[in-house]
């Protein structure tokens, strides 16, 4: 008989080769992105789509819509502050429902006051689940390295109040691929058994970081630079960020710990075509080593 600790195992990956070929890209609903993508991704690739306060929950929902008419899997970002009551919350899940949307990331939101009673990622979850929502996938969160400006232990109570009502994890950005597996590891001993894909940037320059974040608003802008400031000093170094790197020191990591850990969520910050690129080139690099 097969022990349920020997399934896990069985799902674990073997190393750098499951991490890229299960692997997700995250994009910013910006003009031009949607010709980039149609033109450098192909439709095998999942897609998530953020949200930002500036520009509302409803350009992400624009977005996602054209994406899915394309033939892409897209998961929108639904931020529980920019939801004004239960009636919006409802309109929201029809929307997604009618256009065939299966998978959605629910989180807090970065906006100082919510527009309605939804403080939290978790209160957005159970309104949710009490509404009866249609989607097979549901993300989270996650965070390795905890979070500036929440306590760990609040963070980590989160985390066990919203992994019943999700599927899947999705980490924050982390540099060291051994403090996200050793943290996942420590996921899977609480009890919490859904998957988890770490979040990493894509091969995006310091430049593009800021004409980012000077297209998402004032207010939502400085919060951005502010936690990305690791981020940000990381490609102000000579060669201070190289996501292969990363990546293979996260093929060499996960394997070891008991974790998870299923594949990469990788930011793009709308660097499509340098993004594919580097995983083909990383994904054939791969193969050709198992080739040996």
């Amino acid at each position: 008989m097969t022990t349920k600790s020997e399934v896990a195992d069985s799902r674990r990956p073997r190393g750098l080769a499951d991490l890229v070929g299960n692997i997700s890209y995250e994009v910013m609903p910006f003009k031009s992105v949607e010709r980039a993508v149609l033109a450098d991704v192909p439709t095998s690739i999942p897609l998530t789509v953020t949200v930002t306060e500036a520009k509302g929950i409803d350009t992400t929902l624009d977005f996602t819509e054209r994406l899915m008419r394309h033939g892409y899997t897209v998961t929108p970002h639904l931020a529980a502050r920019q939801f004004v009551d239960d009636n919006h919350v409802r309109e929201v899940i029809d929307r997604l429902k009618t256009a065939g949307v299966n998978s959605v990331f629910i989180v807090g939101g970065d906006a100082p006051k919510p527009a309605g009673r939804f403080h939290s990622a978790y209160m957005l979850l159970q309104a949710m689940q009490e509404l009866g929502h249609p989607f097979s996938e549901v993300g989270i969160g996650g965070y390795p390295e905890g979070h500036a400006n929440i306590p760990q232990s609040d963070i980590e109570l989160a985390l066990k109040q919203k992994a019943p009502l999700a599927t899947r994890i999705l980490t924050q950005i982390c540099f060291d691929a051994n403090t996200t597996a050793n943290w996942a590891a420590g996921v899977a001993k609480s009890g919490i058994d859904l998957p988890i894909y770490v979040g990493m940037p894509g091969p995006v320059n310091r430049q593009k970081l800021v004409r980012i974040s000077a297209g998402i608003g004032l207010g939502q802008s400085a919060r951005f630079l502010q936690k990305q400031q690791n981020l940000l000093w990381r490609f102000l170094l000579p060669g201070g960020y190289n996501p292969t790197k990363l990546a293979r020191r996260l093929g060499s990591a996960v394997p070891k710990v008991r974790s998870n850990i299923r594949g990469l969520h990788i930011f793009t910050f709308n660097e499509i075509q340098k993004t594919e690129q580097w995983r083909r080139k990383l994904l054939a690099s791969v193969s050709e080593k198992d080739k040996r």
